[in-house]
């Protein structure tokens, strides 16, 4: 997505007229007579208009937060981030105490009308730091769809809905949950309604719109626009369906951005807002949260489905410090159909999420694992952003990531919430260059986790018994088959698409 030079694709952030904000960040100071401004300049009035002056970015990092922390000027509660009472209450009520660093920061600049990106960690509390002033803007005006909240994901976007509501229950919010894999007539009769808040992904609401062009109509009067993993949001892949709905959205909006890593898009986009902006970043480059341990695991390639037994059989029998849950992320959905039926075939609980699945299984799948009804979750990377599930101490990299963002995506749905959890890598020797990039780009270096081959290889004659049923059952299933035909029909899709902007 190309955002430089005159002819932009579409703008995100959108010039608004000046108004007095809502929250006051400094005490308010009587204004003095201004004197008789001089004449201005013909040259200077020239040169501006060549170059017009760039839009108000405030950079501040998370060490500024902290030194100020340790000195007791930063903000304690959220009363005094300036919510409304009924917020703060609510906040207390789902058990949140004390603003994180990223709400400290946040949460002021844009109750003041400010354009916001945030930058920090996987369970650092961003969602709040973006739902929070829009409830608050709501509790005084609650009328229409005033929030347009897109995510790269449908479990994403489903889990946000579900924080809204929590959050603005006292209001008596009404959110939209607008996503794939359901009927798309009930979210558009839903959307009609102009609920409150609604959340989406961003081919589902532009579908929604192209085949009902008055639904457009609908954010007609919607102040703010947020965009959750972002860096993912933006990508290119969702660039048409983005022109859509930003055809919709008034020019007088606020924006959001947040993610746990930068992108250039990102960056690109800050610098063209017309905007106020503020732009806080927790860390610079990639960064886990401390609390985490990170350990690998050098194995055969032959060798990981042993290496994932042993890993499992060791927390079915932890007694101290016992690993509650677990999230396996594995790089295919031929992959991860694989592993739920060699789980199937050894007798372990587990439960699958892959985009072959339709959505109503996704969501069954992800509430049996969060309902502790399974141990284990075993996820493409369709599973590795945003998700918030308090048990899980423990991420499996079957197979490795293909870039350090990912990986710290995939270890972050562990560790959340200042809580410790353990990440385990498996690095075969292929992997190894790949492994030395994430070491370098997260500036920590992984340890060894130390096992016995004699305890691993304990069970290799059932392992691999299971293994070739496994295999088995895939090929008789006809699951290669459905994964050949997907890339088919994505080629065409991308052909289509070629063809429509050509």
């Amino acid at each position: 997505m190309e955002v430089d030079g005159e002819t932009q694709p579409f703008r995100l952030f959108s010039k608004r007229g000046k108004s007095k904000p809502r929250f006051k960040l400094e005490p308010e100071v009587q204004p003095q007579p201004e004197p008789e401004p001089p004449s201005p300049d013909p040259a200077a009035v020239a040169a501006e208009v060549d170059h017009p002056p760039s839009p108000t970015i405030v950079t501040e990092t998370g060490q500024a937060d902290d030194a100020e922390v340790a000195a007791g000027a930063a903000p304690a509660t959220f009363a005094d981030l300036g919510l409304s009472q009924w917020l703060v209450d609510a906040c207390d009520a789902l058990g949140m105490r004390r603003p994180t660093a990223v709400q400290r920061r946040c949460i002021p600049r844009a109750l003041a009308g400010e354009d916001v990106l945030g930058i920090a960690e996987t369970g650092s509390g961003k969602t709040a730091a973006f739902a929070l002033p829009i409830l608050h803007r709501l509790g005084e005006d609650p009328y229409g769809v005033a929030a347009l909240a897109l995510a790269p994901t449908r479990e994403l976007a489903a889990q946000l809905a579900e924080q809204f509501r929590a959050l603005g229950a006292p209001l008596g919010l009404r959110c939209l949950a607008a996503i794939g894999g359901f009927d798309s007539l009930a979210q558009a009769k839903g959307l009609s309604r102009r609920p409150h808040v609604v959340v989406a992904t961003p081919g589902r609401i532009a579908t929604l719109v192209k085949d009902d062009p008055d639904l457009a109509k609908v954010f007609a009067r919607t102040k703010f626009l947020v965009l959750d993993e972002a860096d993912r949001v933006l990508d290119v892949n969702f660039e048409e369906e983005l022109r859509v709905i930003f055809g919709c959205l008034p020019k007088k909006r606020q924006t959001f951005l947040f993610s746990a890593t930068m992108s250039d898009n990102l960056r690109s986009l800050l610098e063209l807002s017309g905007n106020k902006s503020y732009f806080f970043q927790a860390y610079e480059g990639f960064k886990t949260v401390e609390t985490l341990k990170q350990q690998y695991i050098h194995v055969p390639p032959e060798g990981k489905e042993l290496h994932l037994w042993y890993l499992l059989s060791i927390i079915k029998g932890k007694k101290e410090d016992p690993i509650r849950s677990a999230i396996v992320f594995v790089s295919t959905c031929n992959v991860c159909q694989y592993l739920d039926l060699l789980f199937e075939e050894l007798g372990y609980p587990a439960v699958a999420l892959n985009s072959h699945k339709s959505q109503a299984q996704r969501l069954l799948a992800l509430n049996r694992f969060k309902s502790d009804q399974v141990p284990v979750l075993i996820s493409t990377d369709v599973g590795s952003r945003g998700l918030d599930i308090q048990t899980v101490d423990l991420v499996i990299n079957y197979d490795m990531p293909m870039s350090p963002r990912d990986y710290i995506h995939r270890v972050g749905r562990t560790a959340r919430a200042s809580r410790g959890g353990l990440a385990i890598s498996f690095v075969t020797q292929k992997d190894i260059c790949l492994l030395h990039e994430i070491e370098d780009d997260v500036g920590k270096q992984l340890e060894a986790y130390e096992c016995s081959d004699k305890e691993v290889t304990k069970d290799i004659t059932k392992v691999f018994k299971a293994r070739r049923l496994a295999k088995m059952r895939q090929r008789d299933e006809g699951h290669n088959e459905k994964v050949e035909a997907r890339k088919e029909q994505k080629k065409r899709d991308r052909a289509r698409k070629r063809k429509r902007e050509d």
